[in-house]
């Protein structure tokens, strides 16, 4: 098992045993499935009964909890997933595995992804200190094994 995290349960919500999670992970949509399971900081396994949007938070309940005195407990702890039953599409990356990937430009190394930041709903590469928009204007080819990222126009922003 590879578990990653995927946000925090902020809070409970009614009396039924559903929970509030914060997460920004982008794709959620194929974790928090009823059947699925997800995975709390004490490595307890849960498996998802229900899942809704509600504002900003993702709100599930549990296989078999029912009552909020059995969730109180998961206030506060960490919200985890199997990277391994996570099923990408072709060009398709977690931000993790984009960390620490080499950019080259113009057949140069300027240096590695340091972070990738959330601008609004857009995401930027942080390389050097210098911020490059992470979408397809930008780059080039994503190679994972070989760890390098080709990026491509960024005439004046480096």
């Amino acid at each position: 098992m590879n578990l990653k995290r995927l946000g925090v349960i902020v809070n409970t919500h009614g009396i039924k045993g559903e929970v509030r999670i914060i997460s920004n992970f982008e794709y959620k949509d194929r974790i928090f499935i009823p059947g699925n399971s997800i995975y709390l900081n004490n490595n307890e396994e849960l498996k998802i009964d229900t899942y809704r949007k509600h504002k900003n938070y993702d709100m599930i309940t549990f296989n078999n909890i029912n009552d909020i005195r059995d969730v109180l407990k998961y206030k506060g702890q960490n919200v985890y997933y199997d990277k391994d039953k996570l099923v990408l599409n072709k060009n398709e990356y977690l931000d993790d595995d984009l960390i620490n990937l080499d950019a080259y430009y113009n057949n140069t190394l300027i240096g590695k992804i340091d972070n990738i930041e959330l601008n609004g709903n857009k995401k930027l590469f942080v390389i050097n200190n210098k911020l490059i928009p992470y979408n397809d204007n930008f780059i080039e080819s994503i190679d994972i094994p070989n760890n390098k990222i080709i990026l491509k126009n960024l005439e004046g922003l480096i």
